[in-house]
């Protein structure tokens, strides 16, 4: 990939919605998200002529929202959150409501590892490799996070849950 060459403020006003569309997945609600989104980009600010020097700043940024929402909801001891309002930038025409909260519940359900592996996996369509890169584990771990998230998933009432994963 071709190192990044634009400006920090650059790639917050282009980046920012894809960051906090993750956070809020990762974390379950707009406010948290939106903090955990600027303790990362504070982070990032810090060394951002070393993340561009190493190319794309992005998937260094990634792991530590990931990483963050994580350790709030451990510190927190909040395993279940409460989404508020909608996520960003999904517009509501578009986007079954329904199948929306059924998702969110779904995901409210999962303890935040778990959480942080689905979105990472589904969400991101990253590989479990590069899922493990963001989480800083081995790949076994993120196979098996994924396999005990989606079995508790299927346990979940809602039919669209219950499906998740099958082929």
């Amino acid at each position: 990939m071709a190192p990044y060459t634009g400006g920090f403020t650059e790639f917050v006003a282009a980046r920012s919605t894809s960051l906090l569309r993750t956070a809020y997945l990762t974390c379950g609600s707009l406010a948290e998200a939106e903090d955990v989104v600027q303790t990362a980009l504070e982070r990032a600010c810090m060394r951002w002529e070393k993340l561009c020097r190493a190319g794309d700043p992005e998937p260094c940024i990634r792991p530590i929202i990931v990483n963050l929402a994580i350790s709030r909801a451990r510190r927190l001891a909040i395993l279940r959150f409460v989404p508020i309002g909608a996520p960003p930038d999904l517009p509501a025409a578009h986007v079954d409501v329904e199948l929306r909260q059924v998702v969110m519940d779904g995901l409210r359900a999962l303890l935040p590892r778990q959480r942080a592996v689905v979105v990472l996996r589904f969400w991101e369509d990253l590989t479990e490799a590069q899922a493990a890169r963001v989480l800083g584990c081995s790949v076994g771990m993120v196979k098996s996070q994924t396999s005990k998230a989606l079995k508790r998933l299927r346990t979940v009432p809602g039919e669209e849950v219950a499906t998740v994963g099958r082929s």
